[in-house]
């Protein structure tokens, strides 16, 4: 079962978020990790098709060419002189999107994901994409929960502002 979560609790989900929502819905059955367990690559290319169709740029591999990068800052003569990639990009919409599997909570990946956005030029919107369950030594780790857990900390505490928008968690 995909769940979600928005952020902050205060705003109304976006209608581009419902859509990569709907999209992870669309695949539920090939990607979810109460069935499956697959690397962020694989989920990533179920959930491509939709993605691509409501506008995102996806990476598509592993070489350069296949990257998707997001300036970060510029330097002389409005070179891009620092980029961070992403899964997929929506220019229009100011949005990224990461999908994370194994490493999303125990490597805190989730949060490097949200540094790199928070740096990001021209992105209002992020969404990361975690499984529900994510099975080491034999113990299921609830991800999605404990990512969302954090995320309504975060907002709840108020001790930091973030310069998104948004932030669309996705549990897969």
């Amino acid at each position: 079962m995909t769940n979600w979560a928005y952020f902050p609790r205060s705003s109304k989900p976006t209608e581009l978020s419902l859509s990569i929502v709907h999209g992870f819905s669309a695949v539920d059955a090939l990607i979810s990790s109460e069935n499956n367990t697959l690397n962020s690559n694989d989920v990533l290319a179920h959930v491509e098709p939709h993605l691509s169709a409501i506008g995102f740029m996806v990476e598509t591999g592993k070489k350069k060419i296949d990257k998707v990068t997001v300036p970060v800052l510029y330097g002389n003569n409005g070179r891009v002189a620092k980029a961070f990639e992403a899964d997929a990009h929506h220019i229009e919409g100011r949005f990224v999107l990461e999908v994370e599997a194994g490493r999303a909570v125990v490597n805190n990946q989730f949060l490097k994901d949200l540094f790199q956005a928070c740096m990001m030029d021209d992105i209002d919107y992020l969404c990361i994409a975690v499984r529900n369950i994510y099975i080491a030594a034999g113990i299921k780790n609830p991800d999605f929960e404990r990512v969302v857990t954090f995320f309504e900390t975060l907002y709840a505490s108020n001790r930091i502002s973030l310069p998104l928008k948004g932030i669309l968690i996705v549990g897969y």
